[in-house]
């Protein structure tokens, strides 16, 4: 019998008769640890007892901690019976053992597969398995002022060629900059910014063996492309503040940033309002605004978003008809109310059902945003918009995912040397060449 036949059998059996026959007690580790998103969980949880009478443990875990208390309490054969988690603790958990692998995919495979954005299963995959199920996640975007774009007859600036000739057509500085590229080295905010631009063109610095040398023909065409972004932005050291701030003052046709601009746009959060006019709480910036999640370049024509999704899994250690139960309510009855936590950071990475395919991007565009002032992106945005919001999840990547060597690669960004390298071209200090080489230099003697 399948997890969701035997969960559907538990819900047909009052929750008061399930107690006097075999009520369990399981445990879920959760990063989402902040008083009101504990509140949610604690809710849901309420909702599962109800429904099948198995209480569940809400325990929050500092997500600094977590990968720390998990391989500790995977030693001491004690671990939790869920555990929330990022991306970046799904493949070695998995290989490790810390993951019961065979029974989250089976968890993915009663839900529908199809039911999920590809992405997020594709950098789950662990020797054919979908190793944890992605809970929810957000791209990178790239804004751009819609109304600016149809005035002047322009495609939507997906790839590197249509961002160029946007850049070419409206940039005219001081009045309106056509980009605010990301040039501050020592900013986390270029690294992701960079890593979103080289992996719209195929471009990765690592593979299954670990360092790859970056291919030159390609690579160019990257730090080319980016030195176009960074010649129509303003001069200086900027990063997501100035970007934020001339796109917001109407003084920027495009910027590339988080999801969690969305509510700021919208004149939703006090301390970042919109300044294109005297009115801090309009919604006329996020009228005029449209958004790219997907960006190809030349080398790369089906493109990539980079992308941050956070997991669900059955451990090792589990009570696991039980856990298996909760990970599937939570992504059903409960799923909604779960990404109500943070919807404008929390994208649904399952749509719908196979019965009503599109029922939970649908609910999610409903759930209030923001800070100071709340209302639904549905009401904030067209609905393209809202719709291409979640589109990137479908071309979802990251740097060593797939290879298995994400922490390779972390170590890579975190050493700034593509930031430092990038700065060193679009400044005119080497050539395309040079930095290539020197990028490959610099990486591969990383370990």
């Amino acid at each position: 019998m399948s997890i969701v036949t035997r969960l559907a059998a538990g819900l047909l059996v009052s929750a008061s008769a399930v107690t006097m026959a075999h009520a369990d007690t399981i445990r879920f580790w959760t990063t989402e640890e902040q008083p009101e998103r504990l509140e949610v969980q604690e809710q849901i949880a309420a909702a599962f007892n109800e429904a099948t009478g198995h209480e569940v443990e809400v325990i929050p875990v500092t997500e600094s901690e977590l990968a720390t208390r998990a391989t500790a309490a995977f030693a001491a054969g004690d671990l939790p019976d869920v555990i929330y988690h990022t991306l970046p603790n799904v493949l070695p958990w998995a290989e490790a053992g810390i993951l019961d692998v065979e029974t989250n995919d089976e968890i993915i495979e009663d839900l529908g597969p199809d039911t999920f954005q590809q992405g997020a299963i594709d950098m789950a995959d662990f020797d054919g398995l979908t190793a944890a199920v992605p809970v929810n996640g957000w791209t990178q975007m790239l804004l751009y002022r819609q109304d600016l774009f149809e005035q002047a007859g322009l495609e939507a600036p997906d790839s590197y060629a249509d961002i160029t000739a946007a850049i070419e057509e409206l940039h005219n500085p001081p009045e309106i900059y056509g980009f605010v590229a990301a040039t501050k080295v020592d900013e986390a905010f270029m690294s992701q910014v960079l890593e979103h631009v080289f992996l719209a063109n195929g471009v990765s610095p690592v593979d299954e063996d670990g360092f790859a040398p970056l291919d030159e023909a390609a690579t160019t065409q990257v730090l080319e492309f980016y030195k176009t972004l960074a010649e129509a932005s303003p001069p200086g050291d900027l990063f997501w503040q100035q970007s934020r701030e001339l796109y917001f003052a109407g003084d920027a046709a495009m910027i590339i940033w988080s999801p969690f601009i969305l509510d700021e746009l919208a004149g939703l959060r006090d301390s970042a309002p919109p300044t294109i006019n005297d009115d801090p709480t309009s919604t006329e910036l996020a009228s005029k605004t449209a958004v790219v999640t997907t960006l190809s370049g030349p080398s790369n024509p089906d493109g990539a978003a980079w992308a941050s999704i956070n997991y669900i899994g059955v451990t090792a250690d589990a009570n696991t008809d039980v856990a298996a139960q909760f990970v599937s309510f939570l992504m059903d009855e409960g799923y909604l109310e779960f990404l109500s936590m943070a919807p404008e950071g929390l994208f649904p990475v399952r749509r719908g059902t196979p019965d009503d395919p599109d029922r939970f991007v649908e609910g999610w565009s409903g759930l209030p945003v923001g800070v100071d002032r709340k209302a639904p992106l549905a009401e904030l945005y067209p609905e393209e918009t809202v719709s291409s919001i979640t589109v990137g999840l479908e071309t979802a990547a990251r740097w060593g995912v797939q290879e298995n060597q994400l922490a390779l690669a972390s170590k890579m960004i975190n050493s700034q040397v593509i930031n430092r390298i990038v700065r060193q071209f679009i400044d005119g200090e080497i050539d395309a060449s040079a930095a290539v080489s020197m990028m490959n230099e610099q990486l591969g003697a990383i370990e």
